[in-house]
């Protein structure tokens, strides 16, 4: 179990699209709308887990293009939320007093925006499916159960690092409001890299 959990350590701190998210959403909308993104994000995982689960991974070998449309739509996702991060609009935060419903409208956004950032990834099931098997033992008990927990320590664990990365965020944007030309910077920086990540996806290939 602590070479399991050093595992996803040692995951979960490299640099990806959904720290980039993470701090980006804490920077320009606050600490509550980057939690709600992290929980999209676990919620993400816990999908990937059930699909690992199910042999979804076996069906992306047996027909490839089934691995190719979720890799075209996650890179197509991030870059519309890279090249949204660009627009100067997007300095704009929410408001403390705005309306109720925009404000439950937002936080809506925020989960869709942390699950389908994770979802549409296929790596993210992939690296499930080549990693849980490892550590089940078939003669420690039922192999269902293993897995079960296995998958509720990688959500867990994913949770915890995602929720530092949005508190992060919020303290960075509470520093950034003291400076706009930091702000665009800080603004052009992660939306870049989300570009940059949302390539990157477009062009991988299946081990």
């Amino acid at each position: 179990m602590l070479l399991y959990l050093f595992a996803l350590a040692m995951v979960y701190l490299l640099p990806g699209p959904d720290m980039i998210l993470l701090l980006q959403t804490g920077a320009r909308h606050g600490r509550s709308q980057a939690l709600t993104t992290a929980l999209g994000l676990g919620i993400a995982r816990a999908c990937h887990v059930g699909l690992a689960a199910l042999g979804l991974a076996a069906l992306f070998k047996a027909a490839p293009w089934t691995f190719d449309v979720v890799r075209l739509a996650g890179a197509a996702y991030l870059l519309w939320i890279g090249v949204r991060m660009l627009r100067p609009g997007s300095l704009a935060s929410l408001s403390a007093g705005g309306e109720g419903s925009e404000r439950a409208l937002n936080w809506r956004a925020a989960l869709q925006q942390g699950l389908l950032t994770n979802l549409l990834n296929p790596k993210a099931l992939l690296f499930c499916s080549v990693l849980l098997p490892q550590f089940i033992d078939a003669h420690a008990g039922p192999v269902a159960a293993q897995f079960l927990g296995l998958g509720a320590t990688l959500v867990g664990v994913g949770l915890l690092f995602d929720s530092g990365y949005a508190l992060a965020g919020a303290w960075i944007g509470q520093w950034l409001d003291k400076s706009p030309r930091a702000q665009r910077l800080q603004q052009w920086l992660f939306g870049s890299l989300l570009i940059g990540f949302a390539v990157r996806l477009a062009f991988i290939q299946q081990a």
